[in-house]
């Protein structure tokens, strides 16, 4: 959808709601670019595949966290893998099975007259089949217990009519646009049943929580909540006017602190403040970031900070309410969370 008909119809498409399934407006779906797509089981079934391994196994070997397909699973990974027949245009540069959803990158290599979400529809409708076929669930059947559901809904409630067979509506896509970030990207379908793992073990550490009072703000946390008891806390807060010689000798002090035991806390928002943060961040030292966006209940820790969160010497935090869109932080923020900062290092 270009930008003159997503403004023209925004005005009729009510309340904004959260959702990872929106494309993105402005962008051509038929262009030649990478694609990470993820699609979800219908309510989140692990028909697909069961967890085995163990976290402390290492990597490359058999016992490192992996997924075990079920017979639908496999199938599901090979109708990903046949994708280039239906639609040459398009390579499959990775696939990651997980139990109740898949991930898989896709590079479109030249304009494709059908748009990716063609090629997705295609893959789910070559999927629903194989469901049927291993699973022995026929639509009648399937459309009778939405029916079902529906009518157990409250009066007031509207009838839900989006559900799908094997896997939800829609898609989540992720749109490569920096160099280096298809790596990362790789990195994140590797790590999935390893993140899975850990989530399992870490349970405490590892699930998003709702509505956590710190000093007053109804916050989303993840990660070790115990932080905020620690006896010394100290803010980090650096003007982005600093001189350098002053820098180092504050983040000196900072560091000495902390591996004395003290936890971190800042927003990390001036580049003083990420230096700081990332140093103790290198050093594996106890931290506290909050965030200017809120947590989603399925949101998890990305990378660096989900090992950290899961050995306990992280917390994240915000005040703030969960968006899907990027919007550049502003000064009300920035005071907001430096405020808060202020507060839990004081105990307010």
């Amino acid at each position: 959808m270009n930008r003159e008909t997503y403004e023209k119809q925004r005005a009729f498409a009510g309340e904004l709601k959260p959702s990872m399934k929106r494309r993105a407006v402005d962008h051509d779906y038929h262009e030649r670019r990478i694609y990470l797509v993820t699609l979800v089981v219908e309510g989140r079934r692990p028909l697909l595949g069961r967890l085995a391994g163990m976290v402390s196994a290492e990597p490359d070997t058999l016992d490192y966290p992996h997924i075990e397909p079920t017979p639908l699973g496999a199938a599901v990974a090979k109708m990903w893998l046949t994708i280039p027949e239906h639609h040459p245009g398009v390579e499959v540069l990775a696939f990651q099975l997980m139990p109740d959803h898949v991930h898989g990158i896709l590079f479109v290599t030249r304009y494709l007259e059908e748009g990716l979400g063609k090629v997705i529809l295609g893959f789910k409708q070559a999927c629903n089949k194989e469901f049927r076929r291993l699973v022995g669930v026929e639509p009648v059947a399937v459309a009778q217990q939405q029916a079902q559901q529906q009518a157990q809904q409250p009066a007031q409630q509207p009838l839900d009519r989006y559900h799908g067979l094997l896997f939800e509506r829609g898609y989540n896509d992720s749109i490569l646009l920096r160099r280096g970030q298809l790596e990362t990207m790789k990195r994140y379908l590797a790590d999935n049943p390893f993140r899975l793992a850990m989530k399992r073990a870490r349970p405490e550490y590892l699930r998003v929580r709702q509505g956590v009072d710190v000093c007053g703000s109804a916050c989303s946390a993840v990660g070790n909540l115990s932080l905020l008891t620690a006896a010394r806390k100290l803010r980090v807060r650096i003007s982005r006017s600093i001189d350098a010689t002053l820098l180092e000798r504050e983040k000196e002090r900072l560091l000495a602190a902390a591996r004395e035991g003290a936890v971190l806390v800042s927003p990390a928002i001036s580049p003083g403040e990420k230096a700081i943060t990332r140093a103790a961040f290198d050093e594996g030292l106890p931290m506290i970031v909050l965030l200017d966006n809120g947590l989603d209940p399925m949101s998890k820790p990305s990378g660096e900070r989900f090992r950290a969160c899961a050995e306990g010497r992280l917390l994240l935090l915000s005040p703030f309410p969960h968006r899907n869109n990027r919007v550049t932080i502003s000064r009300a923020t920035c005071e907001a969370l430096n405020a808060l900062a202020l507060d839990i290092c004081e105990g307010q």
